[in-house]
């Protein structure tokens, strides 16, 4: 498929090919009557006329290339500096004793408090997780905070944010990405004591540049939290 700035160079190329021809063909017509300054003059403007087209060109080419056709490390630079983004995400959190699934709404913004609210299971629908950064508090909730800490592990950990696994990915000398098939596969390995999250991956869609999911796995390679983004707006 031709796109527009193409199409529009290979006529102006083809227009300017017939020009300079047919100022050729002027010249041996007329070669005892024509001017000289006069075809130089002409020459000029049909190289003038090519220049510019070629400078559009290639402009058009680099704004399609960055607003609608990202390559990989572009589309790694977008996740990276986000500001912001809303989601709602499934989450599985697996310990060594069970297993539980959740259904989270997510909000961050950069310097801001990031709000997860529990919309299931029921029996803790409404409960909100607000960290600031510095504090962490529990609001709308039936449960007192020592039920939900013991209860529900990793409920309460920042891992399941979006914006944690953005600063580790900046910060560690073991992170990098990967292009496989429609997605980037950017991969972060921590160095910290926490046996359980030792290595995160997460997968971005190619074509809208959006986290499709994140997986958490321990020091064995086990998937210890499955994150998965059922809706997502970056930068809102």
């Amino acid at each position: 498929m031709i796109l527009i700035s193409e199409l529009y160079f290979i006529i102006l190329v083809l227009a300017s090919s017939f020009l300079f021809k047919s100022l050729i063909l002027v010249v041996f017509i007329s070669s005892k009557s024509i001017d000289f300054n006069d075809l130089k003059s002409s020459t000029l403007f049909i190289i003038f006329i090519i220049s510019v087209g070629f400078i559009f060109y290639k402009n058009s080419i680099k704004n399609l290339k960055i607003g609608n056709n990202k390559n990989s490390q572009e589309i790694v630079d977008y996740i990276l500096n986000l500001s912001s983004y809303e989601a709602e995400v499934t989450v599985n959190i697996t310990s060594n004793k069970n297993s539980n699934k959740y259904i989270l709404k997510q909000k961050y913004q950069k310097d801001k408090e990031h709000i997860q609210e529990v919309i299931e299971p029921s029996n803790i629908a409404g409960v909100k997780i607000i960290n600031d950064g510095k504090n962490l508090k529990i609001e709308n909730s039936n449960l007192n905070l020592n039920e939900i800490i013991e209860n529900y592990t990793n409920l309460e950990n920042n891992n399941l944010d979006l914006s944690m696994f953005i600063d580790e990915y900046k910060n560690s000398n073991e992170s990098n990405y990967e292009e496989k098939d429609d997605e980037i596969i950017m991969k972060v390995k921590n160095d910290k004591e926490n046996i359980y999250v030792k290595e995160k991956i997460l997968y971005i869609n190619k074509k809208t540049y959006k986290p499709v999911k994140l997986e958490i796995k321990d020091n064995k390679q086990k998937e210890r939290i499955y994150i998965l983004y059922n809706e997502v707006e970056i930068n809102v």
